[in-house]
């Protein structure tokens, strides 16, 4: 079984020309499909065409989502719903080409777990093209998952992918970045990039600001997720170095002045408050780093420290009761 998530906002005249196309393209595969439409709070009449696609394909399911809640939101709910081995994302707006999508299984079958697309030809904006490759370099040499094109919309996972790897806020264009981090295989392919036909963008500038804010989320939850001390504690002694520093030049100063004929009183000058700021900022991201390291160890699971690729279990050792608890296996009739 394969999952389409389809995210959809402000869409109706382009989703029943994405749903011929992609129709098009499994029939020739032969392989069992979904097609999941998420509508994100669509204003228009994105969800009267979903409805009206599921009458005509048993293969169409749809979400309505009450409001607008996000991208990320959307992808969410679809991959919950998606009951597929491997699972597809594509925007509605026809820029990605669903003929791409054998080729993306191809990928998926030599070994990857997840495959990106990769936009090589952009019919975008230069104001939107060249920020965005600005942004995926920033991306590949920070979080080490290096790939061309971080923001496109058009990707393959095993389903295993998405079980482990959670999403929320605008991070959906980071699951390559976050499955790496766990250990799964990322690969991309060049695929064809459309000239929007319908609607228009969903996306300013502003996403690159959230976007940019976004990867530093990404970062601290990649490296520091386990131990958030390293990063807010060492912070904070650093801090406090300097400002202990700070005040033991201040307290030479004081005395050098104590014997000195025409003495300079300290009381008023800034770097003497520059060294007690640093000094007590310090002291309290090292506190909070500390409280960081409580929150963690209550809150974490073991799930969470390693992700496991397979398991051999030898026949007649053990059954997992339900309990979570190791039971004799029972010798069969």
């Amino acid at each position: 079984m394969i999952s389409v998530v389809i995210p959809v906002y402000n869409e109706e005249q382009s989703l029943a020309i994405l749903h011929g196309e992609l129709d098009a393209v499994f029939s020739r595969l032969g392989e069992d499909v979904e097609f999941l439409f998420v509508d994100d709070g669509s204003r228009d009449g994105s969800w009267r065409a979903v409805s009206e696609l599921a009458q005509k394909d048993s293969r169409v399911r749809g979400i309505r989502f009450r409001r607008n809640f996000g991208k990320a939101s959307a992808l969410t709910a679809g991959f919950q719903a998606a009951t597929g081995d491997r699972v597809f994302t594509l925007d509605a707006d026809l820029q990605d080409d669903p003929a791409e999508i054998p080729r993306f299984l191809e990928r998926i079958d030599s070994g990857l777990d997840v495959v990106s697309g990769w936009k090589r030809t952009r019919h975008d904006p230069w104001h939107k093209v060249y920020p965005s490759r600005v942004f995926n370099a920033l991306v590949s040499n920070l979080t080490g998952c290096v790939l061309h094109d971080h923001n496109c919309g058009f990707k393959a996972y095993r389903n295993e992918v998405l079980r482990e790897v959670g999403i929320y806020g605008e991070l959906h264009r980071f699951v390559p970045a976050l499955a790496f981090a766990k250990g799964f295989r990322v690969g991309e392919i060049e695929v064809n990039h459309r000239r929007r036909e319908h609607g228009k963008s969903k996306y300013g500038f502003t996403r690159f600001l959230k976007g940019f804010l976004d990867l530093l989320t990404v970062v601290f939850l990649t490296r520091f997720r386990q131990r958030p001390l390293h990063v807010i504690g060492a912070s904070g002694m650093i801090l406090s170095t300097l400002g202990t520093l700070g005040m033991l030049y201040m307290a030479y100063v004081w005395l050098i002045n104590h014997w000195a004929t025409d003495p300079h009183p300290i009381g008023s000058r800034p770097f003497l408050f520059y060294s007690m700021a640093l000094m007590l900022v310090g002291a309290q991201l090292f506190s909070l780093g500390f409280l960081a390291e409580l929150v963690t160890s209550y809150g974490i699971r073991a799930q969470d420290t390693y992700s496991i690729a397979e398991k051999i279990r030898p026949e007649g050792v053990t059954n997992q009761s339900r309990d979570g608890v190791g039971s004799p296996s029972q010798p069969q009739a």
